[in-house]
This record gives C-alpha cells, sequence and structure tokens, in this order.
C-alpha cells in the first residue's frame, strides 16, 4: 500500500489537496449541518473534513468526514495507481482488483499505538469523544455512524466487521441498531437463543481500508478484517482482547469493549438515514455495555453524515455496490457485462446494467441477477438493463434508454415480498416485517428484431476524436 495507516493517509490526502480542517464548530447540529451543504452544493467532489477544538472538548479530539466522496481519495484507499477518465472505469478497475484479491487471514499483534490510553470501568466517560447531534431530528448523538462493529459467529470463527449506527446513552453504555438479515443480527440471534451475551467491540476510526471492507457486501464466513488483507497485499495487524475475546486493529483510533445482553434495550432513534429519511422511528434496541476504552492520544472519530442525497457515503456505496453486483452476475454465468452502476441518488435503489445481447432472454436474466443477488438485493426498488452504447453512469443516457427501447406493457416485471429494511421509506411504520417490491425494467433494443431498430443520430467515433484534437479535451471539459 503506498500509505500507513489512518494518520498518514490523512497527510496524503491534504498533499492531494482534498482535505480541510475546521476549528471551533459545534458539536451540536452545526458540525452535521457544514457537512451537509459542503456535499450537497460543492461540485463534484467536496473535499475530506476534520473538525478540532469541537465545542465542550478537548482539543485534539477530532471527528472525521468524508473519507470517500472523491474518486482520488477511493483510489488511495485501494492502492489503484492506474489512471481512469470515468467513475465507471475506476469501478471496472476496484472489480479486476477484487477478482483477483485472496482474502489474507489477519495477523495477531500483541500491542498497538490504541494502548496508549486506557479506561476501564468507573473511569470510563464515553462523553469525552466529539460525537455529532447530526440533523435536527435525531434522537440523541451518533458516536458511530463510520466506524468497525467487530462480533463472531457462535457456532464458528467467522469474525464480522460492520458498520451499524450507535448511539450515544451516557458514560458507558451505546444504543445500536442492527437491521433484520444483517450479519451481526445473524449473530445476535445466535447468542440470545442461547441467552448468552454477545461479546463486540466497536473500532471509532481505523486504517480507511479497514472501514472500505466493512462497507462492502462481503460473503458470509469471511471476515472483513481478511478481506482488507486481500486488498492491501498484507493481513491486517490485530490484537486479540483479553475482555471480548475479539481481534481490533493495532492502529485504531478508538477502541471499545463489551457486550450486547439478551432482554436488555433502550430507546434508539430516530435518526437521518442513508436514503435520505428518517425512516425508522424511535424504539427499543439492544445496547453495548462498555467495559473498556482504549484510545491513541489526540484520537481521530471516523464519521459520516447520511441525509439527503449526495451525502458523504453516496459515491462510496455506487462504487462497492456496483463492483459487487457486476462480480456477483459474472459468477452466475452473465456473459458480456459491460458496465454497472448504482446510482448515487440510490445507490441500493437503483441500479443500472449494461451488457452485449448474445442470446434470447439475455436481459431478462441479467436483470433478475442484478436485483436478487446478495450485493444487489437488500433494499432495491429498480434494476434496468441497457445494452452496451449507453453509459449506465450518466442518467440522461439511461432516461433516453428507457424513453425509446423501453415497452411498459412488455419490458417492466414486478417482483414481490423481497428483501427489505426498516429504513427503506416506503415500509408501513407499524409494520414489523420488512418486505418491498422492485422492477426490473427491459430498456435493451428487442432482441428479435435489434438489427432492424433505427440507428442512433450521433457523431461517428471517428469524426468525435477528430474534433477533440483540432480544439483540445480542454475545450470540451474532457480530462
Amino acid at each position: 500500500m503506498n500509505y500507513d495507516g489512518l494518520r498518514d493517509w490523512l497527510d496524503k490526502v491534504d498533499a492531494l489537496g482534498e482535505l480541510t480542517t475546521l476549528e471551533n464548530i459545534d458539536w451540536n447540529l452545526e458540525m452535521g449541518a457544514i457537512v451537509d451543504v459542503l456535499y450537497r452544493e460543492h461540485p463534484p467532489y467536496p473535499p475530506a473534513l476534520i473538525f478540532d477544538r469541537i465545542k465542550d472538548h478537548q482539543p485534539g479530539y477530532r471527528a472525521l468526514f468524508g473519507h470517500f466522496a472523491s474518486p482520488k481519495r477511493i483510489a488511495l484507499t485501494l492502492g489503484v495507481t492506474e489512471e481512469f477518465d470515468h467513475v465507471l472505469e475506476f469501478t471496472r478497475i476496484y472489480h479486476e482488483r477484487m477478482k483477483r484479491s485472496i482474502p489474507l487471514r489477519m495477523e495477531e499483534v500483541k500491542t498497538g499505538a490504541v494502548h496508549e490510553n486506557v479506561a476501564a470501568d468507573d473511569d470510563i466517560n464515553l462523553l469525552n469523544f466529539p460525537s455529532p447531534l447530526l440533523h435536527e431530528k435525531d434522537g440523541g448523538r451518533y458516536i458511530g455512524t463510520g466506524h468497525l462493529v467487530i462480533t463472531k459467529d457462535p457456532d464458528s470463527d467467522w469474525i464480522n466487521v460492520g458498520t451499524y449506527r450507535i448511539m450515544s446513552q451516557d458514560h458507558n453504555t451505546l444504543s445500536i441498531y442492527i437491521g433484520p438479515g444483517k450479519h451481526a443480527f445473524i449473530h445476535k440471534q445466535k447468542y440470545f437463543e442461547k441467552n448468552q451475551a454477545m461479546p463486540v467491540n466497536v473500532v471509532l476510526g481505523s486504517d480507511p481500508l479497514d472501514w472500505f471492507a466493512a462497507s462492502c457486501p462481503v460473503p458470509a464466513g469471511i471476515s472483513e478484517f481478511d478481506y482488507a488483507g486481500g486488498l492491501r497485499g498484507l493481513p491486517t495487524k490485530v490484537i486479540r482482547s483479553d475482555i471480548t475475546g475479539l481481534p481490533y486493529p493495532a492502529d485504531a483510533e478508538i477502541v471499545l469493549e463489551g457486550e450486547i445482553r439478551p432482554g436488555e434495550f433502550k430507546e434508539e432513534g430516530p435518526f437521518g438515514e442513508w436514503p435520505g429519511y428518517y425512516a425508522s422511528p424511535r424504539s427499543l434496541e439492544p445496547f453495548i455495555r462498555v467495559k473498556r476504552v482504549l484510545h491513541r492520544n489526540n484520537p481521530i472519530i471516523s464519521c459520516a453524515n447520511p441525509a439527503r442525497p449526495p451525502h458523504t457515503l453516496t459515491l462510496l456505496r455506487a462504487i462497492t455496490r456496483s463492483a459487487h453486483v457486476w462480480e456477483e452476475m459474472e459468477r452466475a454465468g452473465i456473459p458480456d457485462v459491460k458496465g454497472v452502476w448504482s446510482h448515487e441518488p440510490g445507490p441500493r435503489q437503483f441500479t443500472v446494467v449494461a451488457i452485449k445481447q448474445r442470446y434470447p432472454g439475455h436481459v431478462k436474466q441479467a436483470g433478475v441477477i442484478a436485483s436478487q443477488c446478495f450485493s444487489g438485493g437488500y433494499q432495491n426498488r429498480f434494476t434496468i438493463v441497457v445494452d452496451d452504447d449507453i453509459d449506465a453512469t450518466r442518467i440522461d443516457d439511461v432516461v433516453w434508454a428507457l424513453s425509446t427501447r423501453c415497452d411498459p406493457a412488455e419490458d417492466i416485471d414486478i417482483q414481490r415480498r423481497s428483501w427489505s429494511s426498516a429504513l427503506d421509506p416506503m415500509i408501513h411504520p407499524d409494520s414489523k416485517v420488512f418486505l418491498n417490491s422492485r422492477a426490473i425494467i427491459d430498456a435493451c433494443r428487442p432482441y428479435e428484431w435489434m438489427n432492424k431498430f433505427p440507428e442512433v443520430a450521433e457523431t461517428s467515433s471517428d469524426l468525435r476524436k477528430q474534433v477533440i484534437t483540432k480544439l483540445g479535451r480542454k475545450f470540451f471539459g474532457l480530462r
């Protein structure tokens, strides 16, 4: 890798001109509002933000937002050095790297920088850390939005690393919301069925690649730490907790060690979530009893600010979901997939797949797999299949294909009773079962007569190259 941990990553982001530090900002709504306005108004890729000297908190206790809101920062995280002119090309690069990557088992070490400060029992005060109140109608301050939640399957050695929102309660307890079907939810079910507490580690700041891996739809049974090691080319160095028995990164900024007990609940939410709504109401959710806190000097909390898109997570979700859906389609035997893009305003709900049609039914097959595979199935709403002359990332191209190559009566299929979540704003607030419907849309030329379909009126590739050469790429706004 071309960086060593979060702090070196930040130095390199600063060298790219993509890091801004702000001081004397209030944790109470002001931080969240600044991030929200910047990420909605700044074209096209806003900088990462560090907040320091946060109101009511010790100088040096910092909060970081916007890790992955630019292709350059994601490329740095993944060690991508290839040149790319287009975000879909970057997705293709990540897809190819992911296919070649072999998970590397995490490497246990005895100590690390995270051991610089240790607090246990009555010395714990989680309120020392500058967790923000992000949105005006949030139910509380959320200390966990850009973090790692580490759990273990009680029936195997499988370590899962995910991101599940965490709300501050008091000096040593934190509410956690884990959606049904998520890997940590399944782990929790297994522990509670045995009437056992579930051990948990929470990491509030880590190597960005670890959080990147935690945000990816890594298959059950594979640890995201091992997945990150495969992408990095070096194993993730972890320390095994003597309290929870679970690993945590040796270079973590802040680690919370604790447990979730069956039958114990505290009120959690509401929270402005990634679809852009306060979709899940205030409810009783499990909470973490924190037994020990470890942190570096001048620790950095990694944060995200999900809200009405675009926000700090939209580009990350678009790239990772697109690449993983692409991979699952190819593994299912779908030939000639030329591009997949889960559009930023709805990176889980609106997916476009471009294929080169090879046989009757190819379009339907591609659409069904993309809409229901593990990486694409969660809360999906629309899957649109287009021909390979359509740029799947360009909404103008997609709408043109929908408007001219789709017969609604023949080309739209509806799937019912599909995997959704409480964060889906279309789920009735009184519902206890989270199911949705979804549309698979064929926006391709009809296979039976595609050779007779009207020709496209556009400048040929040769003539395009000619005028670009004459006037220069800058004239046309090209890189």
